[in-house]
Protein backbone atom coordinates (compact mmCIF):
# COMPACT_ATOMS: atom_id res chain seq x y z
CA UNK A 1 0.00 0.00 0.00
CA UNK A 2 1.47 3.07 -0.76
CA UNK A 3 2.38 5.96 2.03
CA UNK A 4 -0.32 8.18 3.20
CA UNK A 5 0.02 11.62 2.67
CA UNK A 6 -1.74 14.31 5.09
CA UNK A 7 -1.35 17.67 4.74
CA UNK A 8 -1.45 21.17 7.31
CA UNK A 9 -3.99 22.61 5.02
CA UNK A 10 -3.02 26.06 5.33
CA UNK A 11 -0.10 26.15 3.07
CA UNK A 12 0.00 22.26 1.92
CA UNK A 13 3.02 20.82 3.72
CA UNK A 14 2.85 17.43 3.93
CA UNK A 15 3.08 14.86 6.31
CA UNK A 16 2.91 10.89 7.05
CA UNK A 17 -0.30 10.24 8.08
CA UNK A 18 0.20 9.45 12.12
CA UNK A 19 3.79 10.93 12.62
CA UNK A 20 2.64 13.16 15.03
CA UNK A 21 6.46 14.00 15.15
CA UNK A 22 5.86 14.93 11.15
CA UNK A 23 2.82 17.04 11.89
CA UNK A 24 4.59 19.12 14.57
CA UNK A 25 7.42 19.69 12.19
CA UNK A 26 4.86 20.70 9.43
CA UNK A 27 3.39 23.42 11.78
CA UNK A 28 6.72 24.33 12.18
CA UNK A 29 7.91 24.65 9.04
CA UNK A 30 5.27 27.01 8.81
CA UNK A 31 6.62 29.55 11.27
CA UNK A 32 7.88 32.04 8.19
CA UNK A 33 4.23 32.56 7.45
CA UNK A 34 2.84 33.37 10.85
CA UNK A 35 5.93 35.59 10.80
CA UNK A 36 5.36 37.67 7.97
CA UNK A 37 1.55 37.80 8.26
CA UNK A 38 0.78 37.83 11.79
CA UNK A 39 4.37 39.28 12.48
CA UNK A 40 5.21 41.75 10.64
CA UNK A 41 1.73 42.83 9.36
CA UNK A 42 0.59 43.50 12.87
CA UNK A 43 3.96 45.19 13.40
CA UNK A 44 2.56 47.74 10.98
CA UNK A 45 -0.76 48.34 11.56
CA UNK A 46 0.21 48.39 16.48
CA UNK A 47 3.76 49.65 15.97
CA UNK A 48 4.75 51.35 12.23
CA UNK A 49 8.29 51.37 13.30
CA UNK A 50 11.15 51.76 10.45
CA UNK A 51 13.07 49.79 12.34
CA UNK A 52 10.84 46.93 11.93
CA UNK A 53 9.94 48.09 8.30
CA UNK A 54 13.64 47.50 6.94
CA UNK A 55 13.59 44.21 8.89
CA UNK A 56 10.28 43.21 6.66
CA UNK A 57 11.91 44.90 3.42
CA UNK A 58 15.07 42.75 3.50
CA UNK A 59 13.45 39.81 4.54
CA UNK A 60 11.75 40.31 0.70
CA UNK A 61 14.91 40.84 -0.52
CA UNK A 62 16.77 37.92 0.96
CA UNK A 63 13.83 36.01 -0.42
CA UNK A 64 14.00 37.38 -4.32
CA UNK A 65 17.90 36.44 -4.04
CA UNK A 66 17.37 33.22 -2.53
CA UNK A 67 14.82 32.46 -5.17
CA UNK A 68 17.21 33.50 -7.94
CA UNK A 69 19.88 31.71 -7.21
CA UNK A 70 17.54 28.49 -6.90
CA UNK A 71 16.68 29.17 -10.78
CA UNK A 72 20.14 29.50 -11.53
CA UNK A 73 21.45 26.29 -9.94
CA UNK A 74 18.44 24.55 -10.32
CA UNK A 75 19.72 21.40 -7.87
CA UNK A 76 16.94 19.35 -7.71
CA UNK A 77 15.24 18.30 -4.46
CA UNK A 78 15.66 14.55 -2.75
CA UNK A 79 13.71 11.92 -4.16
CA UNK A 80 10.76 12.38 -1.77
CA UNK A 81 9.61 15.22 -4.10
CA UNK A 82 7.89 12.58 -6.27
CA UNK A 83 5.37 11.73 -3.04
CA UNK A 84 5.06 15.50 -2.05
CA UNK A 85 4.62 16.47 -6.00
CA UNK A 86 7.65 19.36 -5.11
CA UNK A 87 9.82 17.67 -7.93
CA UNK A 88 8.91 21.00 -10.29
CA UNK A 89 10.44 23.33 -7.98
CA UNK A 90 14.47 23.50 -7.34
CA UNK A 91 15.98 22.52 -3.85
CA UNK A 92 19.08 24.15 -3.30
CA UNK A 93 18.94 26.46 -1.35
CA UNK A 94 16.41 25.85 0.82
CA UNK A 95 13.73 29.19 1.21
CA UNK A 96 12.54 28.34 4.69
CA UNK A 97 16.06 27.87 6.41
CA UNK A 98 17.20 31.23 4.68
CA UNK A 99 14.18 32.93 5.93
CA UNK A 100 14.04 31.85 9.42
CA UNK A 101 18.12 32.08 9.69
CA UNK A 102 17.88 36.15 7.88
CA UNK A 103 15.15 36.27 10.84
CA UNK A 104 17.76 35.16 13.85
CA UNK A 105 20.38 36.69 12.87
CA UNK A 106 18.81 40.50 11.93
CA UNK A 107 16.68 40.02 15.38
CA UNK A 108 19.78 39.16 17.10
CA UNK A 109 21.42 42.00 16.25
CA UNK A 110 18.92 44.00 17.56
CA UNK A 111 18.34 42.93 20.61
CA UNK A 112 22.26 43.09 21.04
CA UNK A 113 22.30 46.77 20.21
CA UNK A 114 18.86 47.72 22.12
CA UNK A 115 17.15 48.54 18.73
CA UNK A 116 13.47 47.53 19.48
CA UNK A 117 11.30 46.82 22.39
CA UNK A 118 13.37 43.71 23.53
CA UNK A 119 16.30 44.73 25.80
CA UNK A 120 19.99 43.00 25.41
CA UNK A 121 19.40 41.79 29.04
CA UNK A 122 16.43 39.78 27.79
CA UNK A 123 18.95 38.06 24.93
CA UNK A 124 17.35 34.59 26.98
CA UNK A 125 14.25 35.51 23.98
CA UNK A 126 16.99 35.03 21.33
CA UNK A 127 18.61 31.65 22.92
CA UNK A 128 15.49 30.18 24.11
CA UNK A 129 12.80 30.97 21.04
CA UNK A 130 14.33 32.35 17.90
CA UNK A 131 17.04 30.44 17.14
CA UNK A 132 15.71 27.03 18.40
CA UNK A 133 13.06 28.33 16.11
CA UNK A 134 15.22 28.69 13.49
CA UNK A 135 16.85 25.07 13.54
CA UNK A 136 13.66 23.15 13.98
CA UNK A 137 12.18 24.91 10.66
CA UNK A 138 16.05 23.32 9.13
CA UNK A 139 15.21 20.08 10.92
CA UNK A 140 11.83 19.70 9.94
CA UNK A 141 12.54 20.46 6.00
CA UNK A 142 15.09 17.20 6.13
CA UNK A 143 12.49 15.45 8.13
CA UNK A 144 9.42 15.83 5.86
CA UNK A 145 11.33 15.09 3.02
CA UNK A 146 11.70 18.66 0.99
CA UNK A 147 15.12 18.96 1.22
CA UNK A 148 18.80 17.24 1.32
CA UNK A 149 20.95 18.06 4.58
CA UNK A 150 23.00 20.30 1.94
CA UNK A 151 19.82 22.50 1.01
CA UNK A 152 19.02 23.68 3.97
CA UNK A 153 22.66 24.50 5.60
CA UNK A 154 23.10 26.48 2.27
CA UNK A 155 20.17 28.21 2.96
CA UNK A 156 20.92 28.68 6.58
CA UNK A 157 24.45 29.77 5.56
CA UNK A 158 22.64 32.26 2.39
CA UNK A 159 20.36 33.59 6.10
CA UNK A 160 22.91 34.20 8.24
CA UNK A 161 24.91 36.50 5.82
CA UNK A 162 22.09 38.37 4.19
CA UNK A 163 20.80 39.29 7.86
CA UNK A 164 24.44 40.29 8.75
CA UNK A 165 24.89 42.53 5.92
CA UNK A 166 21.13 43.83 5.59
CA UNK A 167 21.82 44.75 9.72
CA UNK A 168 24.97 46.72 8.45
CA UNK A 169 23.35 48.08 5.70
CA UNK A 170 20.40 49.74 7.33
CA UNK A 171 21.91 50.89 10.34
CA UNK A 172 25.08 52.00 8.98
CA UNK A 173 24.08 53.30 5.35
CA UNK A 174 20.19 54.14 5.91
CA UNK A 175 19.08 54.92 8.93
CA UNK A 176 20.68 58.47 9.05
CA UNK A 177 17.53 59.28 6.95
CA UNK A 178 15.25 58.03 9.33
CA UNK A 179 14.70 61.61 11.04
CA UNK A 180 13.51 62.44 7.04
CA UNK A 181 10.89 59.25 6.46
CA UNK A 182 9.41 60.04 9.79
CA UNK A 183 9.54 64.27 8.48
CA UNK A 184 7.72 62.84 5.03
CA UNK A 185 4.03 63.51 4.18
CA UNK A 186 3.76 60.22 4.30
CA UNK A 187 5.78 59.35 7.01
CA UNK A 188 3.38 61.84 9.08
CA UNK A 189 0.02 60.70 7.37
CA UNK A 190 0.30 56.82 8.67
CA UNK A 191 2.10 57.70 11.65
CA UNK A 192 5.48 56.47 11.22
CA UNK A 193 8.66 56.50 13.26
CA UNK A 194 11.90 55.38 14.54
CA UNK A 195 12.72 54.66 18.33
CA UNK A 196 15.36 52.79 18.20
CA UNK A 197 17.53 55.85 19.49
CA UNK A 198 15.31 55.10 22.60
CA UNK A 199 17.34 52.70 25.57
CA UNK A 200 14.60 51.30 27.13
CA UNK A 201 11.38 50.93 24.70
CA UNK A 202 9.20 49.56 27.11
CA UNK A 203 9.98 51.95 30.11
CA UNK A 204 9.65 54.85 28.05
CA UNK A 205 6.51 54.24 26.67
CA UNK A 206 5.22 52.78 30.28
CA UNK A 207 6.13 56.20 32.04
CA UNK A 208 4.80 58.52 29.21
CA UNK A 209 1.44 56.83 29.00
CA UNK A 210 1.03 57.06 32.97
CA UNK A 211 2.21 60.62 32.56
CA UNK A 212 -0.46 61.24 30.05
CA UNK A 213 -3.36 59.62 31.96
CA UNK A 214 -2.37 62.59 34.99
CA UNK A 215 -1.99 65.16 33.04
CA UNK A 216 -5.01 67.77 33.07
CA UNK A 217 -5.55 67.88 29.51
CA UNK A 218 -5.83 64.25 29.11
CA UNK A 219 -8.71 63.01 28.00
CA UNK A 220 -9.78 58.93 28.20
CA UNK A 221 -10.82 57.31 24.40
CA UNK A 222 -14.23 56.42 24.39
Amino acid sequence: MPNQLRAVTLTHVRYQKGDQLGHFLAWVSLVPVFISLGGFVSHFIFRRELQGMFFALGLMISQFISDSIKLAVQEARPETCIMLEMCDSHGWPSSHSQYMFFFATYFTLLTYKKFGIILRRQMWVVGLVVWPLALLTMYSRVYLGYHTVGQVFAGASLGIVLGGVWFWVVNSRIKHVFLAIEESSIGRWFYIKDTSHIPNLLEFEYQNARAARRHPSYKRSE
